[in-house]
C-alpha cells in the first residue's frame, strides 16, 4: 500500500468511511466537507488505463480508487487525471475538513474480538457469570478497557488476544509514536537494572479499513518489535488447547503448588505439547467458559522464553523484559516503552508496510511459557490511548 501523503477521513463513526457519495457523471461531487481522522473512500465512476490522484499537487496514488484522510483541519485541493488514450480526463475538487462536532475520545472507545487462549485469570478478568454468552463477555471486556475506565483483562496463554478500536482513525505521523496501551508488568527489586520482573509481552498486530465497512476484515500487518527479527523468533507459529479431560488422571506436584498439572493439554505445530496446570491460587475453571468448541488454535509470531528460576528450584521467576514494541513488557510509568509507532507495521515475510492510518488494533499474548507456581504467561491490558489526541478532561500532553 502506498504511503499517503495528506493523512485520512471520512463521515462515519467507528473507522466507517462515507459510502454515500452522490454520483455525478465522474461518480465524485465537486465539494465535500468531512471531519478530520475519518475516511473519505473515492470511486470514480468512469474507467482509464491509468490514474493519478493529486492532493495540493502532490501525487499520492495511482490507484483507481482513493481514500482520502487528514489529520489537520483545512481546505484541501484534490485531482484526478484519468490517463486514457481514447477519453482523459482531469477533474479538480475540494474537500473541506472541519473539526468533528463531538470531540474524539483518545481512548478505546469499541472492543470488536475477544478470544483469550487458556490461562488461570480466565473467567475472572473479565468474571464470567452462569449464563454468559460470547456477546455479553465482549461487553464485559469493552466496559473493562474502554475510556479510562483501567479494568485489566487477561488474554490468557500463548495466542489469546483482543481487537479493539477507537472514534477515529489513529494516524500514521512520520517520526512520532501514535498509540500507547496499558499493562500491569513491574520490575523485581533484586536486580531492577536487568528489567525483570513480571513481564509477559504482547505482541502488537493493526490494520487499516481499506473496505470502509467498519469490521476488522482486512489484512493484519504485525508491528515489528525489537525481536521480530531476532533467530529464536518463530514465525507462522500455531498451537492448539484442549478442554480439559474430565477423565484425565488428577496429579498434584510434589511442593503441592499445582493441585492439576495435567489439567489442560496442548501440542503445536512444530511437534511439541505440553499442559497447563492448574495452581492452588486460582480454583476457577482456567478454559473459557462462554466457549462451546472443545479446541482454541492460535496462530502468530512466537517470541522465545523470557523467564529465569533464579533460585534454582523453582520458587522465584523473573521474567525479563524486551527492549521494546510490545504490551505488558514494562512497567506503565515508562510513557516510550509502552508507545507504538504505525510505521513499525510488517506483513508476512516481513516487509515494511506503510499505512495511513490504522482503525484497529490487535493485541495477543507472545510467548509459550509455564512457570511453575506463576503459572503460564498471559499478556493482560487494561488501556490504549492515540497519542495525537489530547485528553480534553486534563489538557495535558498525552505522554507524562
Amino acid at each position: 500500500m502506498k504511503k499517503i501523503v495528506s493523512s485520512i477521513i471520512a463521515v462515519a463513526f467507528l473507522c466507517g468511511c462515507t459510502d454515500e457519495i452522490p454520483m455525478v457523471n465522474l461518480g465524485i461531487d465537486d465539494v465535500y466537507y468531512i471531519p478530520r481522522m475519518q475516511k473519505l473512500a473515492l470511486h470514480p465512476a468512469l474507467t482509464g488505463e491509468q490514474y493519478e490522484w493529486y492532493v495540493d499537487g502532490t501525487c499520492v496514488s495511482h490507484e483507481k480508487d482513493y481514500i482520502f484522510l487528514a489529520a489537520e483541519e483545512g481546505d484541501y485541493a484534490l485531482e484526478l487525471k484519468i490517463i486514457d488514450t481514447a477519453t482523459p480526463y482531469d477533474f479538480k475538487f475540494d474537500i473541506h475538513v472541519l473539526h468533528e462536532e463531538i470531540e474524539y475520545s483518545p481512548y478505546i472507545s469499541k472492543v470488536y474480538e475477544y478470544k483469550p487462549a487458556p490461562g488461570q485469570f480466565i473467567n475472572e478478568m473479565p468474571r464470567y457469570e452462569e449464563g454468559d454468552t460470547y456477546e455479553s463477555i465482549l461487553k464485559k471486556v469493552e466496559e473493562s478497557i474502554s475510556g479510562t475506565n483501567d479494568i485489566m483483562i487477561t488474554l490468557g496463554g500463548y495466542g489469546g488476544f483482543v481487537t479493539f478500536g477507537f472514534d477515529h482513525t489513529v494516524i500514521n505521523v512520520p517520526g512520532e509514536y501514535d498509540f500507547r496501551i496499558w499493562g500491569n508488568c513491574f520490575y523485581e527489586l533484586l536486580q531492577p537494572e536487568k528489567k525483570g520482573g513480571s513481564a509477559e509481552p504482547g505482541i502488537v498486530m493493526v490494520s487499516y479499513d481499506e473496505n470502509c465497512n467498519g469490521i476488522p476484515d482486512d489484512e493484519w500487518y504485525e508491528l515489528a518489535g525489537s525481536e521480530f527479527y531476532a533467530d529464536n523468533t518463530r514465525h507462522r507459529y500455531e498451537i492448539t488447547y484442549h478442554r480439559p479431560d474430565p477423565h484425565r488422571q488428577i496429579v498434584a506436584d510434589e511442593d503441592n503448588s499445582l493441585d492439576d498439572i495435567y489439567y489442560i493439554a496442548w501440542e503445536d505445530n512444530i511437534g511439541l505439547f505440553g499442559y497447563i496446570a492448574k495452581n492452588i491460587f486460582h480454583n476457577q475453571d482456567y478454559y473459557p467458559k462462554w466457549i462451546t468448541e472443545n479446541t482454541l488454535t492460535f496462530r502468530g509470531s512466537l517470541l522465545a522464553p523470557n523467564a529465569e528460576d533464579i533460585s534454582g528450584y523453582g520458587t522465584y521467576y523473573v521474567l525479563y523484559s524486551y527492549p521494546w514494541g510490545y504490551v505488558d513488557n514494562h512497567p506503565n510509568e515508562y510513557a516510550d516503552l509502552n508507545s507504538f509507532d504505525i510505521s513499525w507495521a510488517v506483513d508476512e515475510q516481513g516487509n515494511e508496510v506503510d499505512l495511513p492510518g490504522i482503525d484497529f488494533i490487535r493485541v495477543y499474548t507472545g510467548v509459550n511459557q509455564y512457570c511453575g507456581w506463576l503459572g503460564e504467561t498471559s499478556t493482560e491490558l487494561s488501556r490504549a490511548q492515540d497519542l495525537h489526541i489530547v485528553d480534553q478532561s486534563t489538557s495535558l500532553p498525552n505522554i507524562p
